[in-house]
């Protein structure tokens, strides 16, 4: 990128560099969509099943969905000598948060098919995608805050060892996933 930025004029260097805050935004919120949409992708009632080019959608429903968060938590921290009470915990926080972003979902999907409605108008109404907009904005909000409060308190039922430890396994997996 600076070799690049050598050969533009100042100008351009200027407004690459005032680009690159909008990027670490745009990827940032990006990123929380991606988080809200897999903890909602797992909400009572809704949930797709095999996703590939011959999978089917289907519901879960709320004990088949409290099964899958059981075995993910298990799976996770069993590597963290977590105690059966702590992942007790921390699976009823997983589904507290999942059933609480469920709404979120929901809302998504109804913007995501008013979003299409209105690009197929006949005329542009560019204060209803305004207004679409700021909407979705305010529901990445209200998620990235329950995501957060989700980590926290299953912050507080791991002890700084296992979240260490949890941490270096979840550095292990990013880096195979994303190097």
């Amino acid at each position: 990128m600076t070799e690049l930025n050598q050969n533009l004029p100042q100008d351009s260097q200027a407004g690459a560099a005032a680009q690159k805050p909008r990027r670490r935004r745009f990827w940032m919120l990006a990123g929380v969509a991606t988080v809200v949409a897999g903890l909602a992708a797992c909400a009572p009632g809704h949930h797709r099943h095999g996703d590939g080019p011959m999978g089917m959608h289907g519901q879960m429903d709320p004990e088949s969905m409290g099964k899958r968060v059981d075995k993910a938590v298990e799976w996770v921290l069993s590597d963290v000598q977590a105690s059966a009470e702590q992942k007790q915990k921390v699976s009823a926080i997983a589904k507290q948060a999942i059933g609480d972003l469920a709404p979120l979902r929901d809302k998504h999907r109804a913007a995501r098919k008013s979003a299409v409605e209105l690009m197929a108008a006949p005329t542009v109404d560019r204060a209803a995608m305004e207004t679409l907009r700021a909407g979705q904005l305010q529901l990445a909000d209200q998620a990235s805050r329950r995501v957060t409060q989700a980590l926290a308190d299953v912050a507080d039922v791991l002890t700084p060892e296992q979240r260490v430890k949890l941490k270096e396994r979840l550095d292990k997996r990013m880096g195979r996933r994303w190097s």
